[in-house]
């Protein structure tokens, strides 16, 4: 699946450049969504991290990390991740993921954190399901509401994914045991879409996604208030649902 697909630093400003310009061929038109050169030299110079996954010369993707500090500990803030249309569904995106990882570890950080749309599924089942992240923060308009044609003049909701990248759960996770799910409190259901599944967008309209996401933020914050964590998804003929236990189990 993944061939001859290396995944290593960017150092040098030419692997930068080739970053952004990856960026503009995967978003295009969505002009807020794309970072800077400056941003990839800062954060490949301060420690952060700049990865990228190569086929040969060619970038298949890469993914920005800034460094960041919570509680007077250092950890990464995984900012943005893409992979080349032509590289989807191949797995790279988890190569750069145990990378990413990997390379934090040996840096004796233990902690990865990044935001994503609840809205799509996929990257939810990708975060949680495969990757053994947690959930227990919800961000309201984070981003603030953009012209961007992604965001489809929704406000930008995320929740905030924990990566404990030593815990047993996640290595557990990472070596391929199903993500456990001690004590199952809770379930946000969400409703069925089109196709995959992967994402809530297409097919609705703006004002039914405004609505889906108005109930999802108020189901999360009443939750993650009483101390509940998402800790994976659910899609199988039951239903489709975000799973929900007490945070002691972690």
């Amino acid at each position: 699946m993944t061939g001859n697909i290396v995944i290593r630093k960017c150092q040098s400003l030419e692997e930068f450049q080739l970053c952004v310009a990856l960026q503009r061929e995967i978003w295009q038109e969505a002009d807020l969504e794309i970072e800077p050169v400056t941003a990839f030299v800062v954060a490949g110079n301060t420690g952060g991290q700049v990865l990228g996954a190569f086929d040969g010369k060619r970038l298949a993707g890469f993914t920005l990390a800034v460094a960041a500090i919570r509680d007077g500990v250092p950890y990464l803030h995984s900012h943005m991740t893409g992979i080349h249309a032509d590289y989807r569904d191949r797995r790279i995106g988890r190569m750069l993921k145990l990378f990413q990882r990997d390379e934090a570890l040996s840096r004796n950080i233990r902690l990865i954190c990044w935001t994503f749309d609840p809205l799509e599924f996929r990257n939810a089942y990708f975060n949680l399901n495969r990757l053994g992240a947690i959930c227990r923060t919800y961000l309201p308009n984070f981003y603030g509401v953009t012209s961007s044609p992604l965001h489809r003049g929704l406000a930008t909701d995320r929740l905030l994914a924990e990566w404990q990248l030593d815990s047993p759960r996640v290595m557990a996770v990472i070596a391929g045991a199903p993500v456990q799910i001690p004590e199952l409190a809770a379930v946000i259901e969400m409703p069925a879409t089109p196709g995959d599944g992967a994402s809530l967008i297409p097919g609705q309209s703006p004002e039914q996604l405004a609505e889906i996401q108005w109930r999802l933020r108020n189901e999360f914050t009443k939750y993650f208030q009483r101390k509940y964590a998402a800790v994976a998804v659910r899609r199988d003929t039951a239903g489709r649902g975000y799973l929900l236990c007490p945070w002691s189990d972690f």
